[in-house]
């Protein structure tokens, strides 16, 4: 697989694309006035016990309240009552795990966990894991014992990530070490900062993608900042510096997204339908907390039968919805509603073309079988808001629906106020102001409301209106 990763900077915003054999399949954005608080660590102050919710909220200084869930607290005790573990103004330790999306708060935990390149370290653990990405059991065994043996002289628990394998011991006991400096420095920061207060930053997005995602399929890290590349480059040297040379530095003409054709692809983003090579499409109808996805086949028609069309177009949708999931960043529920096949053999293969595509996203994600009905349920972690609740606002229109009012249910509206209104008493004209994109309408339909009120009308446009809105001046 050939990986690219693009980095677009701007004075109000940071972009970094992941493109992988041509195709975009990770988009991060970070913008200066939404900074992002995902694995952030915090000094915050209990405000709140609820034992009925098994939960406490918890002020990080953020101005919505973080939601601690009593499976995240840490108890030195092992106590299973909530109230016995954290108390009303208690000061405590916690990080990020969730940022708040729409009216709800971030949620933090006490669990902290530092992640590096190669290890992720977690103080308040004891447990030792290895990335079940690693198929080699050689190197399964060899990177377990690597880190058992490490483990004797430090507390706390390690997870060896993918990014390690064939890494020396050297490489990783020296992560390991670098983070139990850094929990180090953060226990002594919490101990004279004052409560509600940033202890520990996460890295921006552009370090946390190198962190994540700069493995050794990358070819290029191309970078459209001459700051943002000589930092990149720094911090290259100390963490993978055989890698330096994929670093390079753009001068085009063109913006790097322009160039690359990024810009276009998140255009398409914007919209709810996306095609698919073969002439089906999908429809993706994203909610707060469930998003249902629609397989249509279009044009598309195999030669052989309409089994082999269904099958054909919902191999393709699989491997297409896995990646939209991810362009998106779209969490929670997910039920994709396939094109009915009758062949098990086929909704099988739909079934694991599926997974099979989802495997290279690094949000946890749970796949259950076909139902009768040929839907596919999922979940996938979500950590942050999506692509579009960053990128856009709610319309003030239809209020998320993806409908407004037709312009016939408007002439009808106006219809039944003008009678409501009785207009018996007034011999004049009847002026009615409309959005300009329902004007045309009621002007074609002016002879009609002359002979329904027997009077005459003057139709206006009126920019200042909103379009399922209307004004009625009786003149």
């Amino acid at each position: 697989m050939k990986k690219e990763i693009i980095v677009n900077r701007t004075l109000e915003e940071t972009k970094v694309a992941v493109v992988e054999n041509g195709k975009l399949f990770d988009l991060f954005i970070e913008r200066r006035e939404s900074e992002k608080i995902l694995n952030n660590i915090y000094k915050g102050t209990v405000q709140n016990v609820v034992p009925a919710l098994g939960s406490a909220f918890v002020d990080i200084g953020f101005g919505k309240s973080a939601y601690l869930d009593v499976d995240d607290m840490i108890s030195q005790n092992h106590e299973k009552d909530i109230k016995d573990i954290v108390k009303v103004g208690q000061n405590i330790i916690v990080q990020v795990y969730k940022e708040p999306i729409g009216t709800k708060g971030p949620k933090v935990t006490m669990d902290i966990s530092l992640p590096g390149r190669l290890v992720v370290y977690m103080p308040f653990s004891d447990n030792i894991g290895v990335s079940k990405n690693i198929e080699d059991g050689q190197e399964y065994d060899r990177l377990k014992k690597i880190v058992t043996e490490v483990k004797k002289d430090i507390e706390g628990g390690i997870i060896v990530r993918t990014e390690a394998e064939e890494s020396t011991k050297t490489e990783i006991e020296a992560e390991i070490r670098y983070l139990v400096r850094l929990w180090a420095s953060i226990v002594k920061k919490c101990k004279v900062a004052q409560s509600t207060t940033l202890i520990h930053k996460d890295l921006g997005v552009v370090f946390q993608t190198v962190r994540d995602y700069f493995t050794d399929d990358v070819v290029l890290m191309h970078i459209d900042s001459k700051r943002e590349f000589k930092s990149v480059k720094e911090f290259i040297k100390i963490v993978s510096p055989e890698s330096i040379g994929k670093i390079v530095s753009y001068d085009g003409r063109l913006p790097i997204f322009k160039a690359y054709g990024i810009t276009e692809e998140i255009e398409r983003l914007r919209s709810n339908r996306v095609k698919l090579q073969s002439g089906g499409y999908l429809i993706i109808q994203e909610a707060e907390s469930l998003c249902a996805i629609d397989v249509n086949s279009g044009k598309f028609t195999a030669e052989s039968s309409q089994e082999d069309t269904a099958a054909l177009t919902n191999l393709e949708a699989a491997q297409e919805v896995a990646r939209q999931l991810r362009l998106r960043n779209i969490g929670g529920i997910i039920v994709i509603d396939f094109i009915d096949m009758r062949k098990n053999a086929n909704k099988q293969k739909v079934l694991e073309k599926l997974r099979e595509a989802t495997r290279g996203d690094k949000a946890k994600i749970k796949i259950w079988p076909i139902t009768r009905l040929g839907l596919i349920e999922m979940t996938r972690q979500r950590k942050r808001e999506s692509l579009f609740s960053l990128l856009g606002d709610m319309c003030h229109v239809c209020h998320g629906l993806g409908y407004v009012l037709s312009k016939e249910s408007i002439f009808i509206n106006v219809c039944d106020e003008i009678t409501q209104l009785k207009i018996d008493s007034f011999h004049d004209k009847i002026k009615i102001k409309l959005n300009p994109d329902v004007v045309e309408y009621f002007k074609e339909r002016t002879s009609r409301l002359k002979k329904l009120f027997s009077a005459d009308f003057d139709i206006k446009a009126d920019y200042s209106i909103p379009r399922e809105e209307y004004k009625i001046i009786f003149e």
